[in-house]
């Protein structure tokens, strides 16, 4: 029986798209500067000897950015031979799309959003990362209604549309896109109050296992 230590071993590295929206700049994705090297990045380590995945993505956000709290999923496993100048490396790939209000206490000096569409030069495949972790994103939203939670727990039909709107990069059709979510959402009962103009009715999502009414 042949041993493990009979076949060479990759280092295998965790890198995660965090992904928000921006008023002023639309979706965007959290870069980190190099501490070695120039230019920018994904968020990212390798994973340590008896880590899991999971703790290295929470390690390597914290330690980065300055982030925590996140729960990123799993996108996927970029192993293309030589993608790494350094060796061997499989990125295992994450993404998280959270309120911006989670990233308030990033490292000002040392990290950015940019636009999921102008990444800017990116290290190795950290730019087919992003737009992996976009594609998935826009079909999850093309889908639900803000899947990710980007609004609280009530919002209006218009608020819903403009952060679907910024997650997908374009302007949608209103009475298409109420007729594709109205499915998921269900009125409260409640409208906005304060500000200007006529109040508008509150909805909130419909449990996944209330859909099918």
């Amino acid at each position: 029986m042949n041993n493990l230590t009979d076949y060479p071993r990759p280092s295998v590295a965790v890198d995660t798209a965090v992904l928000t929206v921006d008023p002023g700049s639309g979706f965007v994705v959290l870069q980190v500067r190099r501490a070695q090297g120039r230019g920018w990045a994904l968020p990212g380590t390798f994973l340590h000897e008896g880590e899991i995945l999971a703790d290295a993505v929470e390690r390597s956000l914290a330690d980065k950015a300055n982030i925590r709290g996140l729960s990123p999923r799993q996108l996927h496993v970029f192993d293309a031979l030589g993608r790494d100048d350094r060796g061997w490396v499989l990125s295992v790939a994450h993404v998280a799309v959270v309120p911006p209000e989670q990233l308030a206490s990033r490292f000002a000096e040392t990290t950015r959003l940019v636009p999921v569409h102008a990444p800017g030069r990116l290290i190795y495949d950290h730019a087919d990362i992003v737009r992996l972790a976009v594609d998935e994103v826009r079909a999850r939203y093309a889908a639900m209604p803000d899947p990710d939670g980007l609004l609280g727990a009530e919002f209006t039909l218009r608020d819903l549309r403009l952060v679907h709107e910024a997650v997908a990069g374009h302007d949608l059709q209103r009475d298409t896109f109420r007729r594709a979510m109205e499915p998921h959402i269900v009125a409260t009962g409640a409208t906005t109050a304060g500000g200007r103009g006529r109040p508008a009715e509150l909805f909130r999502r419909r449990p996944a296992r209330d859909t099918t009414r």
